[in-house]
């Protein structure tokens, strides 16, 4: 379940974070009382779960009235990366010299968690990580014991953080790494961690993702999901019951098992392409369950092509193309390039019955993913 980042930063707050003065607000009415109660200047922010909000204007800042009518106007109600926006939190604006990134997730490879800080906040740490991992430093976790003031310490250290700022900075790491194990999160961050000329600081975003599986542990966060849902397309993946994941690329992926959904990420990524989201139909996915997962992908207004990845085990290959063949054909026209590849149980007669007039069919998992690559680039 993914926070929004007004109700990270209210737990944050409770925790004794240091968060910017703010308010939520839904009307351009609401917006203007707001700002007048937390004081100009301040930042307007779009409060959908995606990532460069700034970037795609969903982040403004103003410094009166006049200025924040339109901003207000002009982000409320717009579509920021096929979300909806219908609310903003109205923050005060920070005066910062630095910004850096703090944050804490789980290391798969390690089987452990591992907090991280890094002096290039603000940016998209992903490409961080991709462009200069150095740039990152990173503490692994033994969660028997918990983040030690010390491993706290040496990851501010290491990463550069300035001496002033250092130990607040550490601070922060232990509070979130303490929330992280305390709520049952798979991600938290702030970035950036904003840094004042008088030594404050501030953490001025918030992203707290929680496991699904541990709500039941935490009534107040349980609260919160409705709210946080916010994609309709998620919700909509939890009506038909299916592990679904939105990304910020084109390339729709449909798989049946988690691994094998990932693993088509990957090549996608491989390929020089993006990936539109994570979507696993699971086992045993009939032909219904099939045309539902199309469905989902066609309504992403990112995605330009779709790969369908499919290895029969307890899912029969002929299900899956009655599936596919049933969604297609209901169609006057197909609304995304879809790329289809299938293995395993009755794939061949699957490959018989799919209508390869709606579909591009590919032998192997590479082709498939290169196929459909080149069906997004050339949507572009």
């Amino acid at each position: 379940m993914k926070l929004h980042e007004y109700q990270a930063k209210g737990i944050f707050a409770d925790a004794g974070l240091p968060v910017p003065e703010s308010k939520l607000a839904a009307t351009t009415d609401e917006v203007l009382e707001a700002a007048s109660e937390v004081g100009y200047p301040v930042a307007i922010k779009a409060q959908v779960q995606v990532g460069g909000r700034g970037k795609a204007g969903g982040i403004k800042l103003v410094e009166n009235d006049e200025e924040a009518r339109e901003a207000a106007d002009a982000i409320l109600g717009m579509d920021l990366k096929g979300l909806h926006v219908d609310r903003v939190l109205v923050e005060e604006a920070v005066d910062f010299v630095n910004e850096l990134y703090v944050g804490v997730t789980m290391d798969r490879n390690e089987g452990k968690p591992v907090a991280m800080v890094s002096t290039q906040g603000g940016v998209n740490i992903e490409e961080v990580a991709a462009e200069n991992p150095d740039a990152i430093a990173r503490e692994h976790v033994d969660p028997a014991f918990g983040l030690q003031p010390y491993q706290a310490r040496r990851a501010v250290f290491d990463a550069g953080v300035d001496r002033d700022v250092a130990m607040d900075v550490a601070n922060v790491l232990t509070t979130l790494y303490n929330l992280w194990d305390d709520k049952d999160a798979t991600e938290i961050e702030v970035n950036p961690v904003m840094v004042t000329s008088d030594d404050e600081v501030v953490c001025a975003d918030a992203v707290m993702n929680i496991d699904d599986d541990a709500l039941f542990r935490h009534a107040d966060l349980a609260e919160m999901e409705d709210e946080a849902a916010g994609d309709e397309l998620e919700a909509k993946a939890n009506e038909y019951g299916f592990d679904y994941v939105r990304l910020s690329g084109n390339v729709g992926i449909i798989g049946n098992g988690a691994g094998l959904v990932m693993t088509t990420l990957d090549l996608v990524d491989y390929f020089g392409g993006e990936p539109a989201n994570f979507l696993d139909i699971g086992g045993g996915a009939k032909a219904e369950r099939v045309a539902n997962a199309l469905d989902m992908v066609f309504s992403d207004e990112n995605v330009d092509s779709v790969v369908f990845n499919i290895f029969g085990g307890i899912t029969r290959g002929d299900e899956v193309a009655k599936g596919i063949n049933e969604a297609l054909e209901s169609f006057d026209e197909i609304p995304k390039k879809v790329v289809v590849r299938l293995a395993g149980t009755n794939a061949e007669e699957g490959m018989e019955i799919l209508n390869t007039d709606l579909v591009t069919v590919e032998s192997t998992l590479e082709d498939a993913v290169q196929r459909a690559v080149e069906y997004a680039e050339d949507e572009q």
